[in-house]
Parts: C-alpha cells; structure tokens; sequence
C-alpha cells in the first residue's frame, strides 16, 4: 500500500494489516489545572511551589491580556458575516461591496492565525485520499454540489496568501483538522459481510473473465509517484491499525458472530464555507463548523451542502450485467431439446435475488447515512459560528500557557539548555510524568518568555531562566489579581 510521507497522513501494510502512520500533534493533551498541580509537586520545597503556583497564574492573565485586542477584532469582524444575523449588520455600516470584501479578508486572516496558533492544520488532498481509501460506517459516495457553494471568498484569501498542499477544494471550502483518535464498533453486520463475499466473488469473476485489466485502465488512474516520498520518514510517528470488515476472513463461524471494527479519528474538524450567492441576494454569510471525533473513511459526513447519494455507476453495471447473465441462461436453457422449469426458476430466482440485494443494500445504507448525518448534527458537531469562535480563542490562550509553563519547569529544575535540549526534555516531560506524546513547539514558548521577561540566553546561545520569585516580580500583580483582591475584602467586610 502507498505510503505518504514528509509529515503528511500515510499508509501503509504489515503483516496483513492495514495501518496508518501518522505525525506526532503539536497540541498539549493536558488539562491546564492537571498540569500545573502536577509540575508543582514535583518541586521539593513548599514555599517554591507556592511562587510556581502565583507564576502560572500570571503568565495566563498576561497571555490573555496580549490575545484580548485581536480575539475582540476577530469577534466583532464575525458578526458582520454572522449567517443568521451579520446581514442586517451589514446594512446599518452602509458599506462598499470594496470595503465589505476587505473586511471578509481581514477576518479570514484573524482566524486562520488563530487555527494555527491553536495547532490546527488544513486537510490536504493526500490526507482526504488516505481517508477515503477505506469504509467504516458509512459505504455511500457522497459528493458535494460545488454550485451552492461561493467560491470568491477562499480563492481571494488563498491568492493573498498563498500555501503550500492547498487540497484541490480550497477555493469552495476549507477543512481544518486536528488532534488523532479511534473509533470502535462492535455489531454482526450481518448485510456488510454479505456485502463482501459479492464484492469478492465479483472480482473473482473480473479476474477469470480479465475485464479488470478494461476497467482498470478507464477508472483507476494514479499519478506518478514523487521518488523524494518514497524514503522513510526521519521521525518517529503514531501507527494506527484500521480493522475493516474488507480484511477479514469471513467463515461460516464469524459470518453470525460479533465483530470489531476500528478506524483512527480526527479528534476535532472545522469546516469553513460560504454558500454562493443567488440572483437575487448576494451571499456574505461565512460558516464556521466545529466537529469532534470523526472517522477518517467517514471524512465526508462534514462536508458542506452534500447531495442526496444515489446507486453508484458500478451497482447499476452489476444491474445491468446480473439481467444479461439470466436472460443469456434462460433463453439458452429453452433452446435445449428438454427445457427444464426448475433451472429456469432457478436461474431467475437468483438473477431476481441478487438485484434486490443491491437495491435493498442501497437502502440499509441510506439508512445508515441518515443516521450518521444525525448523529454529526447532535452529537458530533460541538459549536458553530460565534460559539466556535470563542472556544477557539480560549483554546490558544490554554496551549500558550500551557507551553511556556513547561519549558520554564524545564529550565528551572535543570539549568541552561540550548534550544534542541529544551525541546527534547519538554517532550520528554509531557511523555513520562502524564503518559502523552507530542511535537512540542518550543520555538513559540521560548519567543513568550522571552516577551515576559523571564528567560534570558547567555553568550553561547543557551537559555536559563531567573529564580521563581524574580520571574513573579517581573511579571507583576496582574490586573485579575487586583480585581480577585477587592472582592476577597468587599466579601469579608
């Protein structure tokens, strides 16, 4: 199986396993208050522990404080697009189409630094390819209708920012996705194995009849591969298993038994689109969609304005191929000196039998789509909109704080380290004190301390920290504190 490399999603096969690799998260997996309580008993003398407790605080007041102007800008820039309410915004500011697509794009920037800042990546075309390359649970071509979608909007911002591996969709739609997870369901799927053994036999039937070598060559193009990805990754990454019911051996035994499936996740999406315009109102409306744990191979259940799925071209051929087959039987069957009824029957029972497998197959699976696009709806999607927004804002300021917490413990148990220590012993500190794994990105933390004022370098390049209470007296009492003060004394009084 191919495997996609520098840092992309990739794939491949061991020992008969589908498994998927994948790259180590910048995210902090750890709650905030965890990670400080935790880091502040691992300080010998109680009184140090007091003054690391007092730092965190401060450091979280000033990183908020630094994020509240441009959070405040990104809010109110928002409302202006809002879809349920930014139109009538729009029209009490009396403004320019010009000055209007000037504020779409300073939004658009606001958040995109805001996505990265919170370690959320755009999905790129081989991302979506090595997801879409399996089934789970939802075994229907879905397809996106591109002409209810605008694509002005994203094509402008992209043309004003250009990226690198921007996925072919980006013009109508962006996919942000972040944070790796798996996902296990346990059923009989009794209609799926079935499934699978006609999917079987049916391409033991294109290899005897060799029609797959025809099919092959009009339907399964595949670009040449880069040579540059065929080396081994350098880094070490996270390999995730895919159980899929196409792998299995099917038996008589486990043909009526349980079976557990697995897919990776992506722990969280956010979809970001705007529906195109109609002719009689132009559409300034931008969505923003906030998702958790969604399978890769069920990826498309997030997608923006997706058609109705209908029976797939090949489930028609079949159609097609099942009637020609029973029609050639009979007739050839008549046409023997002794025509025999009961092979007629036959022949026909099964032809009649096969189609309204793949007609009643076509409706289980509907029925499961609905059920996935229900489940996306109340219990997969978080938030939308304003509420996405927020917690988005909220979510940067945690993982700053939560960064530049751990390399000042790092610095301040171990002493001076250049900037490549730093980063190792960090995520060797998330590793064995809570269990996690992540690319920690020491370059942010260590730009945030040095912006507070608590960590210097020495001549050589290396970085130290100064003592706890310094570090409290260079920060400063915050205004939160003072606010916390005065109402600690109007309650007491």
């Amino acid at each position: 199986m191919p495997t996609m490399e520098e840092g992309q999603d990739m794939m491949m096969k061991k020992k008969n396993k589908d498994v998927i690799r994948l790259e180590r998260e910048s995210v902090i997996p750890i709650l905030k208050p965890k990670l400080t309580v935790h880091l502040a008993n691992l300080i010998e003398h109680s009184s140090d522990r007091a003054e690391f407790l007092k730092l965190c605080k401060r450091v979280e007041y000033t990183i908020r404080a630094w994020y509240l102007l441009q959070f405040e800008d990104l809010m109110q820039l928002y409302s202006l697009f809002d879809p349920v309410h930014g139109s009538q915004k729009l029209e009490q500011q009396n403004l320019s189409p010009d000055e209007i697509d000037i504020l779409e794009q300073n939004f658009l920037t606001y958040l995109f630094q805001v996505m990265e800042k919170s370690n959320f990546k755009v999905a790129t075309d081989e991302e979506i390819e090595v997801a879409h390359s399996g089934q789970y649970l939802l075994n229907l071509p879905i397809t996106v209708d591109e002409s209810k979608l605008d694509k002005k909007l994203l094509r402008s911002f992209f043309d004003a920012h250009p990226r690198e591996n921007l996925p072919e969709f980006a013009d109508k739609y962006v996919i942000f996705r972040r944070g790796i997870g798996i996902d296990k369901t346990t059923d009989y799927f009794f209609m799926e194995k079935v499934d699978v053994i006609i999917t079987r036999f049916w391409a033991w039937i294109l290899r005897t009849t060799r029609l797959y070598k025809l099919l092959s060559r009009r339907s399964n193009f595949r670009p040449k591969k880069d040579p540059k990805k065929e080396e081994e990754p350098e880094d070490d990454g996270l390999n995730i298993e895919r159980i899929r019911l196409e792998n299995m051996e099917l038996s008589f035994r486990n043909l009526l038994s349980k079976n557990t499936i697995q897919e990776p996740t992506f722990d969280r999406i956010i979809v970001v689109y705007r529906r195109a315009s109609s002719k009689i109102k132009a559409e300034r409306g931008i969505y923003v969609k906030h998702f958790k744990s969604i399978p890769m191979a069920d990826l498309e259940i997030v997608l923006p304005e997706k058609k109705n799925p209908s029976l797939t071209p090949m489930d028609l051929v079949k159609f097609l191929v099942s009637v020609i087959v029973g029609l050639v039987a009979v007739v050839g069957s008549i046409e023997m000196p002794k025509a025999d009824l009961w092979v007629m029957f036959a022949i026909l029972s099964t032809v009649i039998g096969y189609c309204a497998k793949i007609y009643f197959t076509f409706q289980q699976n509907m029925a499961t789509y609905q059920n996935l696009i229900t489940q996306s709806m109340y219990d997969k999607q978080l938030d939308s909109g304003r509420g996405t927004l927020l917690h988005l804002c909220d979510d940067v300021i945690q993982q700053e704080v939560k960064e530049v917490i751990i390399s000042f413990f790092i610095l301040m148990e171990q002493g001076k380290a250049t900037l490549e220590d730093l980063d190792r012993q960090c995520e060797e500190l998330i590793q064995d004190e809570f269990g996690e794994h992540c690319n920690f990105d020491v370059d942010d933390a260590v730009h945030k301390l040095e912006k507070l004022g608590i960590v210097c370098r020495d001549t050589i390049g290396r970085y130290y920290c100064v003592g706890l209470k310094r570090a409290n007296e260079v920060i400063g009492v915050t205004t939160e504190e003072l606010v916390l003060k005065a109402k600690q004394s109007s309650a007491s009084a």
